[in-house]
């Protein structure tokens, strides 16, 4: 017979690899109450081996939304123990690392929205730091709110009269190096989620946008504004871009909200196209520089930007559009950097089966489900769709390709594990 030890140590999710999905395993462990290990966390680095900061204030962020963690990390950092605790909820204000070792607000956003809906209390998260300019690796807190906040909503997160939906404001804008920035996030609790059938795509009638610029000529932002439309105009007319232009530190405005942005510069743009049968696909892209710095991190003041290689507001606005017109090409109901969120919620929908129309997997995707079928013995159905859903036939001369030019899509069903929200206090 095992004893209960021998039982712990078998549920244990054990990892060779490192900080590989580093958040998605945490957020794995907290949801199937299984204990992690992590072990050769940068162990090759010689000069910086172990967890870096972002990791560590990550795993803070999740302490304090937790309670009964337990975090154990040796000496050099490179091995980390998780016991998971209970989810709570609650006002959490949490400053997240700028600089060279730090990453965006939305890096860290998008750990924690898997979790936001499962504690004992509504969640009232407040972040400060970098909120834009990072889109070449982290997400904008504006694709987050276009891309992300509609999903929770699908899958029942704020649906009823007893809370409101999810919301994500950005109180004060931060670009990239410095920060500055802050966002509030609130997400109400459920007791458990719906199950989602997302697979017909429709034809796309509108694209909206937002173009921010944090101290830099105001035009800039008109600028991206004008390149973006003048490529989405020769599609379909109902194109709208908001230009968001901050200049200063900024004052006091009359809703009491601070506006104005950090020290940093930056220029960047979101943007969304929606269709007949409400699906949304976003892009962002940010302005390209280079820094001069020996390190090559940006975390210096006094840094100078090479005026050659800065790429023009029209350069920018022209990409991502085309970035826009290849999400939608794809054919997928969600866009590419949403697949893993979505399906991670696919899993813990109840016993019923749940599909959604993905276009061409990430890798990052790829690996998530492996992750969940080892966490929560959830096994994904792939059915290659070379139709493109139904009325194909009739929309396939549609000016966007509503036949999902790209041809083949993949149909994305699973049965869910019918998690339920344990912390919530019965009524």
């Amino acid at each position: 017979m095992t004893t209960k030890s021998e039982a712990a140590k078998s549920r244990t999710l054990k990892y060779n690899d490192g900080a590989t999905q580093f958040r998605q395993r945490l957020i794995s462990s907290i949801l199937s109450h299984r204990p992690l290990l992590l072990r050769n966390i940068r162990s090759d680095d010689l000069d910086a081996p172990g967890l870096r900061e972002h990791e560590a204030s990550f795993l803070r962020l999740l302490d304090r939304m937790t309670n009964g963690t337990k975090i154990e990390i040796n000496a050099t950092g490179t091995q980390l123990r998780f016991k998971p605790g209970v989810l709570l909820g609650g006002d959490i204000e949490h400053d997240c690392p700028i600089g060279g070792n730090g990453r965006s607000v939305g890096w860290f956003l998008e750990g924690i929205f898997p979790l936001a809906a499962f504690g004992k209390e509504p969640l009232q998260l407040t972040l400060n730091g970098v909120t834009d300019g990072a889109s070449d690796i982290d997400p904008s807190v504006d694709y987050l709110s276009s891309s992300f906040i509609p999903l929770l909503i699908k899958f029942g997160i704020g649906v009823d009269d007893d809370h409101p939906p999810p919301v994500l404001k950005v109180t004060k804008r931060g670009a990239a190096p410095m920060g500055g920035g802050s966002v509030d996030f609130y997400c109400p609790i459920v007791k458990e989620l719906n199950p989602i059938d997302f697979v017909d795509f429709g034809k796309v009638k509108r694209v909206r946008g937002t173009a921010v610029s944090c101290r830099i000529p105001p035009s800039s932002a008109a600028r991206v504004a004008h390149s973006v439309k003048g490529v989405m105009h020769r599609l379909l007319p109902d194109v709208w871009i908001h230009t968001d232009v901050h200049s200063s530190s900024g004052k006091k405005r009359k809703s009491g909200d601070v506006g104005g942005c950090g020290p940093s510069p930056g220029l960047s743009v979101n943007l969304t196209a929606t269709t007949t049968e409400g699906v949304c696909l976003s892009v962002e892209c940010s302005m390209n520089h280079n820094i001069n710095s020996d390190s090559g991190d940006m975390m210096q003041h006094d840094q100078t930007v090479e005026r050659k290689n800065i790429e023009l507001p029209e350069d920018l606005g022209k990409r991502s559009a085309t970035l826009l017109l290849q999400e939608i090409y794809s054919g997928g109901c969600i866009d590419t950097s949403a697949q893993s969120f979505a399906m991670l919620m696919m899993c813990l929908t109840p016993e019923d089966v749940s599909r959604i129309r993905l276009g061409q997997f990430s890798q990052y995707t790829i690996m998530s489900l492996r992750l969940y079928k080892e966490a929560f013995g959830v096994e994904f159905k792939l059915r290659a769709d070379d139709n493109g859903g139904e009325g194909s036939d009739d929309e396939s001369d549609d000016g966007f390709g509503s036949k999902r030019g790209g041809g083949q899509t993949i149909i994305c069903s699973c049965l869910g594990i019918g998690y339920r929200n344990m912390a919530r206090a019965s009524t």
